[in-house]
């Protein structure tokens, strides 16, 4: 039996940043991770995802070379080359990770863990088990699953009924595809696919797409897709599934209208589910919430003593930078280090990498109308934005709504071109209690994209110069 101060079960970013920030503050750690370091988001999620739009990018920027006075030969399409792109990436990044555990003499033990006891975890390797001691901490930092849709008969099979795990290694972009959700994950594959000459068909059961973030930016972005014809069936139900070796029939109910769907694949993006299975948590008396999440306080910590919980396996929302936070707040209350500053839950950015990008912060319109609070929103639209034009990046605007009486940012909201990037002037803006007044104060280079969040700040308090 091996000791440590702390053993992490997961390397997904919950896991690896608070095993390297536990490492930093003088505990020796171990991480148990079964497949490669860094988890979903750099094997399976964020990292590969956001390199194959970045390919869609460039595929769309060079059908519209001419307006730039660039003229360039036949443009041949390759899925599988971008594919393959793109797991290089993740691999890279993966090694990165390992370098950092390398760095901070941590140690990885590649198996399958499962807590075994008060500071016990047992690990199978290679059929074999072996048990290692945690003395201050077991973090449990398992992550989240892809969920199917086996009530309407779209239970994955990984051939015609696939995750974005499968959209993540396929040789060659369908024909035709239906993407069930669209929230972040089934807009950006939409996204992806249409570039690679995919006929793409989005359909989800709520009102609008993007249902989590402000239905302006929903409108924008249904705009956006319908003009790149993407087919977009929001408040649609899904019957008489039939799935085949080779295509998946269905009917498709929008506004009392029934139609028939084949498509060659269906892509199922609706939505994540932690992985609790056989890790121990019921014979510990770890305590799960309603919606199935491990329950934790603001330390990280179960209802049961030593054992601590972090990342997506603790609850919504399914960030990796939530889970990233999570990890530091850990290692620092358990090192001891004064004034630590809790996870700020209310302050963490949104970011959907599809084009345009879309990115929030803190309440939408009408979360602020739920909660009756007298707002005033401030808008600006990247048509009016000079860097915008001379990118030809003109689709989306900024949106700010303020309290109408003090001038605070209540929400921030982004529909364009590097919107994710954008959003991190109101993220520090909200977490430091600035008023719009003051993002004002501070001077916007001419000409940028952040003009247009400086534009929508005056436009809140009806000031805006350049619309």
């Amino acid at each position: 039996m091996s000791s440590y101060d702390v053993i992490f079960i997961g390397g997904g970013p919950a896991g690896y940043v608070g095993a390297i920030r536990s490492a930093q503050l003088g505990m020796s750690v171990a991480v148990v991770e079964r497949e490669g370091l860094g988890g979903t988001c750099v094997l399976w999620g964020c990292i590969p995802a956001k390199a194959l739009l970045e390919s869609a990018s460039l595929a769309t920027k060079v059908s519209h070379a001419t307006d730039f006075g660039v003229t360039v030969g036949d443009v041949k399409l390759d899925y599988g080359v971008a594919m393959k792109r793109s797991r290089a990436v993740s691999n890279q990044n993966s090694k990165g990770v390992e370098y950092l555990f390398k760095k901070n003499k941590i140690t990885w033990i590649k198996g399958t863990a499962r807590i075994a006891g008060k500071n016990s975890v047992s690990v199978k390797i290679d059929g074999k088990e072996e048990k290692h001691e945690a003395k201050k901490a077991i973090v449990i930092a398992t992550g989240s699953r892809v969920k199917g849709l086996p009530q309407i008969g779209l239970e994955l099979n990984k051939t015609t009924v696939i995750s974005s795990d499968e959209a993540l290694i396929l040789e060659k972009a369908p024909k035709t595809l239906a993407i069930i959700g669209a929230g972040a994950v089934g807009c950006e594959f939409a996204d992806v696919f249409a570039a690679f000459g995919t006929q793409v068909t989005l359909i989800e059961a709520l009102p609008g797409i993007l249902p989590l973030e402000d239905a302006d930016c929903g409108t924008e972005l249904t705009r956006s897709f319908k003009k790149r014809k993407i087919d977009v069936l929001p408040a649609a139900k899904i019957s008489d599934v039939k799935v085949g070796k080779t295509s998946v029939t269905m009917s498709v109910e929008v506004g009392g209208k029934k139609q028939s769907l084949e498509v060659e694949k269906v892509l199922v993006a609706a939505g994540r589910a932690p992985v609790i299975d056989d890790i121990g948590l019921k014979e510990m008396g770890v305590q799960l919430t309603d919606r199935g999440f491990i329950k934790i306080n603001e330390r990280m910590e179960t209802s049961a003593k030593g054992i601590y919980a972090v990342g997506d396996v603790a609850g919504p929302p399914m960030l990796a930078h939530k889970g990233m936070r999570e990890g530091v707040v850990f290692a620092e209350f358990l090192a001891g280090q004064k004034n630590v500053h809790p996870v700020n839950y209310g302050n963490i950015p949104n970011g959907t990498y599809c084009h345009p990008e879309v990115a929030s912060i803190g309440m939408t319109e009408a979360q602020v109308k739920e909660k009756k609070i007298d707002y005033k929103v401030g808008k600006f639209p990247f048509s009016a934005n000079g860097r915008a034009r001379t990118a030809g990046e003109t689709e989306g605007f900024v949106k700010i709504i303020r309290d109408a009486k003090y001038g605070e940012i209540l929400g921030a909201h982004i529909i364009g071109a590097h919107a994710t990037e954008l959003i991190h002037e109101l993220a520090v803006a909200r977490e430091n209690e600035f008023t719009v007044e003051e993002v004002d104060l501070a001077i916007h280079a001419h000409p940028t994209l952040s003009e247009a969040v400086a534009q929508a700040v005056l436009d809140s308090f009806g000031k805006v110069l350049d619309a």
